[in-house]
């Protein structure tokens, strides 16, 4: 690794969380756990929050991640490499940056040639700083922030749209969806959860809405872990005068926002999600009914039009008896490239796996402008971003027209 980036992983671990031995070198019985790689089952570690106030996403990714793993092996496992079979080793990351750190040395010590996650960008920021010293490949299926992808680092990659990205397209979506319905937007109100991602979020979005001559405010944030209420917020929104409201968050909040927005009634012509972990999931459908109707998102998705992840999804539901949420099926599209990468190097070498990432290019089961194929930085080139809506009961895909299963409703006040 060159000295700029043992001084970026070094700086971005400094950011985080002070520990001891952060980022050091790789961890007790990682030599043994190198020449173990070489026989038995290619074993790939999933690091997510599987317990804390994210469990159900993360139980959701970890089930995606295994049912990756099995349609691997059912299809003969690792070809180039005799057919050995995948294992998928498991991390609780407890949605804690320390915890997930550790987790990630852990695996790393069992025999990991590769590591997937976090669904959470504090987390994820601190893996890919074990990621780098240690030399295994780190393919983050959910993680928002673009901080992690400015340090140069050689192992790190995302499946995902970045935050600016996302933001930024949501910024552009809403002047588009407004104007085509003859309502151009007034004021933009951002309520967003105050960790790296959503700041990050609500940062790029305002950045674009500024460019497209959107007036912002108020900006408002709150604590994602220990609020229980956002009606002071939401009530502060409707002051305003506010004609849309952006919410960047996570599922839990998210909810508490809609509710919030359902008992304060401000005068909104939408409710635009820019990252956000509710609006487009079917949980927030059922949770919310009648009070999530025409909230929009604009966000990362599964490919609705999609034949195969059409089944993959009717196959979890058929399992686990609860629809799949996008984040599972980027965690399916994350095993995915890492056994390509292992496939393509013929080898467990990590180092050779990195390379085996790098030139791969993977059909996503998440909607994409393309293969699953990635850049310099190790962002996916491919990725999109995806306006759906809860319409009927359903969320649907509405806009870009390419993508859209039904068209955008902004065409009179919101919820009037």
């Amino acid at each position: 690794m060159s000295a700029r980036k043992l001084g970026a992983a070094l700086s971005a671990c400094a950011l985080v969380v002070t520990l001891a031995g952060c980022g050091g070198s790789a961890p007790s019985g990682a030599a043994g756990a190198a020449a173990g790689r070489d026989d038995g089952p290619v074993k790939i570690g999933a690091l997510h929050p599987v317990s804390g106030a994210n469990a159900v996403d993360g139980q959701q990714m970890r089930r995606g991640a295994q049912m990756a793993v099995q349609a691997i092996n059912a299809a003969g496992g690792v070809k180039s490499l005799g057919g050995r079979k995948i294992e998928l080793l498991t991390g609780d990351t407890q949605g804690k940056a320390e915890v997930g750190q550790s987790e990630a040395q852990r695996l790393i010590a069992e025999g990991a040639v590769g590591l997937t996650g976090t669904y959470q960008s504090a987390v994820s920021t601190n893996v890919a700083v074990v990621a780098e010293r240690n030399r295994i490949p780190f393919v983050m299926d959910v993680t928002a922030t673009d901080t992690i992808f400015a340090n140069g680092y050689d192992y790190a990659f995302r499946v995902q749209p970045g935050s600016k990205a996302i933001s930024s397209a949501g910024a552009r979506q809403l002047k588009q969806v407004a104007d085509a319905a003859g309502k151009p937007v007034r004021k933009v109100a951002i309520l967003h959860e105050q960790s790296d991602f959503g700041s990050g979020a609500a940062e790029a979005f305002t950045a674009e809405a500024e460019k497209l001559g959107l007036p912002i405010g108020p900006n408002i944030s709150y604590d994602a872990l220990t609020t229980s209420d956002l009606t002071a917020q939401v009530t502060q929104v409707k002051a305003s005068g506010a004609d849309v409201l952006v919410v960047v968050g996570y599922y839990r909040d998210s909810l508490l926002a809609a509710k919030a927005v359902n008992a304060v009634k401000p005068e909104l012509n939408a409710v635009w999600g820019v990252s956000n972990g509710a609006f487009d999931q079917p949980k927030f459908v059922q949770d919310a009914g009648p009070l999530g109707e025409r909230f929009f998102s604009a966000n990362y998705h599964h490919d609705a039009k999609n034949p195969q992840t059409a089944r993959l999804r009717a196959d979890y539901q058929r399992r686990y008896g609860d629809p799949m949420r996008t984040g599972a099926v980027l965690a399916y599209d994350a095993i995915q490239v890492i056994a390509q990468g292992v496939e393509r190097a013929g080898a467990t070498d990590p180092a050779k796996v990195r390379d085996g990432i790098r030139g791969s290019q993977v059909v996503p089961m998440a909607a994409g402008n393309g293969p699953i194929k990635f850049g310099p930085n190790g962002d996916n080139v491919n990725a999109a971003t995806i306006l759906m809506q809860v319409q009927g009961g359903q969320v649907k895909q509405v806009y870009p027209q390419e993508k859209a299963e039904s068209q955008p409703n902004y065409s009179v006040t919101w919820r009037s």
